[in-house]
C-alpha cells in the first residue's frame, strides 16, 4: 500500500526524512516535491527501481532522459566529465534552482547510463529534495509527473498527486501545493551554453 507523507518543507522532520529514505533504499518509487514541479524518483544505484520508473515513463532505462537529483556540487566528478571554470562558476551561482543543466557525463557512471553521453544535474531549491538526498548519501534519477489535462500540464495538489499515483508508487511526499512550471534546460558544451527549454528558471544565468 502506497503511503501519503506529510513533510514541511521550512523544518523537514529527520525521522520523516529517515522514512523516505527507507524506502528509496527498498528499492522503492516516490513522489516528492522540487522547488518547479512535484518529481518521480528513486534511488540511482537501484536497478530495478529504475526500471520500474523507465517503465511508468514508457521508456527503456538506456534510453532515458531522467535527471540525477544532487545535495550540491561536492561529487560532481562522478557522474559528469571535468568542465570548464566558467561552467562550474555558473553551476555554482544558479544552484540550488530551478534548473537542469545537460553536462557531458563520466565514464564512472551507475552501469543503467554507461552509454550515455550527456547527464541531466538538479540541484533544487527545496530543503524535503536536498534532506531526502542528502540522507541516502547519493542522487536520486528524477522525471517531472504530467498529467493528461491538456489546460494544466502538471498537477500541485499532492493529495491529488496521490489518488492518481498511490497505485505505481511506494510513498507520496506532501510538501504542499507545487508549482506548474518545470525547471528550465541548460545544456552545456565545453564554454557554450545552449537553452534546452525555459521553465521557471531565468535566463539571465549570466
Amino acid at each position: 500500500m502506497s503511503e501519503l507523507l506529510k513533510i514541511y518543507p521550512e523544518n523537514p522532520n529527520p525521522k520523516a526524512i529517515q522514512k523516505v529514505v527507507e524506502v528509496l533504499k527498498k528499492g522503492g518509487l516516490i513522489i516528492y516535491p522540487t522547488d518547479t514541479v512535484y518529481g518521480l524518483g528513486c534511488d540511482i544505484t537501484n536497478v530495478k527501481a529504475l526500471e520500474r520508473v523507465a517503465k511508468i515513463k514508457g521508456v527503456k532505462l538506456e534510453r532515458s532522459n531522467f535527471s540525477f537529483i544532487c545535495h550540491d556540487l561536492s561529487n560532481l566528478s562522478d557522474y559528469v566529465t571535468q568542465i570548464e571554470t566558467p561552467i562550474f562558476k555558473l553551476l555554482k551561482r544558479n544552484l540550488p534552482g530551478p534548473y537542469t543543466f545537460i553536462l557531458p557525463g563520466a565514464n564512472t557512471l551507475p552501469h543503467p547510463f554507461k552509454k550515455k553521453k550527456t547527464v541531466g544535474i538538479r540541484i533544487p531549491d527545496n530543503s524535503i529534495a536536498l534532506e531526502i538526498v542528502k540522507a541516502l548519501g547519493n542522487p536520486i534519477v528524477s522525471t517531472s509527473i504530467h498529467d493528461e489535462d491538456e489546460i494544466l500540464e502538471y498537477t500541485t495538489d499532492p493529495e491529488l498527486i496521490f489518488e492518481k499515483w498511490n497505485s505505481k508508487v511506494d510513498m507520496v511526499i506532501d510538501g504542499g501545493y507545487g508549482d506548474n512550471q518545470p525547471s528550465t534546460i541548460i545544456e552545456v558544451n565545453g564554454t557554450e551554453v545552449t537553452i534546452v527549454r525555459e521553465g521557471k528558471g531565468s535566463i539571465d544565468l549570466f
